[in-house]
């Protein structure tokens, strides 16, 4: 349950992790290993990527790639939308509600 529950709200920890970023933006594999580091999560890189493009035509998120030819592969940095950051507070307030119904009284 906690892989399935985890990788359906990968959007959350991806927020989480770009608005902390040092200079609020981060490449894929940066946040791939992030994901790893902080949170001990080890998505496989095609969930990343694809969670990603989705955030972005959702408007969580934002890009810009970087690299221009001469054999050099363009890295893609994403930031957090405005929209983002209110979805993030919307979803933490919401899993605070849960959490709340669910924990049990002592009695």
């Amino acid at each position: 349950m906690k892989k399935y529950l985890t990788l359906e709200n990968l959007w959350i920890y991806i927020i989480k992790l770009l608005s902390e970023a040092p200079n609020g933006e981060m490449y894929a594999y940066e946040i791939k290993k992030a994901l790893h580091l902080q949170f001990g999560l080890r998505p496989a890189t095609v969930t990343v990527y694809s969670v990603l493009y989705r955030m972005e035509k959702e408007g969580l998120l934002q890009s810009r790639s970087t690299g221009t030819g001469l054999g050099r592969l363009s890295k893609r940095y994403y930031t957090v939308t405005d929209k983002g950051m209110r979805e993030l507070q919307q979803a933490v307030d919401f899993i605070d509600e849960v959490r709340s119904k669910l924990q049990m009284t002592k009695g």
